[in-house]
């Protein structure tokens, strides 16, 4: 039975997901963002483009919806990122504007 729970126990822990940052490259995430995201934010919010990530109405509340995010504005802006990319610069969003919970 001991051994029952400490695999169940282990196998819930290996499911959870990882924090963004745990196996990301932050300064990666920062140049592709800065490469393929700035423009699209600075155009449709103004300033800096920050305010993307800033507004009071945002809609990403947790890093599930940011890694979707990410995603689909790689295919709508056609930067084509690779998964490995997403999870850079959700990674360096997470770290720079959301601290999420």
């Amino acid at each position: 039975m001991k051994t029952h729970l400490a695999a169940a126990a282990c196998l819930t822990l290996f499911a959870l997901p990882l924090p963004a940052a745990a196996s990301a490259d932050l300064a990666a995430g920062q140049k592709l963002h800065d490469e393929n995201c700035r423009a699209c934010h600075i155009k449709r919010w103004g300033g800096d483009g920050s305010a993307a990530y800033t507004r009071p109405e945002r809609r990403i509340r947790d890093l599930a919806a940011l890694r979707q995010r990410v995603a689909v504005c790689s295919a709508q802006s056609g930067a084509k990122f690779f998964p490995e990319d997403e999870e850079n610069v959700a990674a360096y969003l997470a770290q720079r504007y959301y601290q999420f919970k």
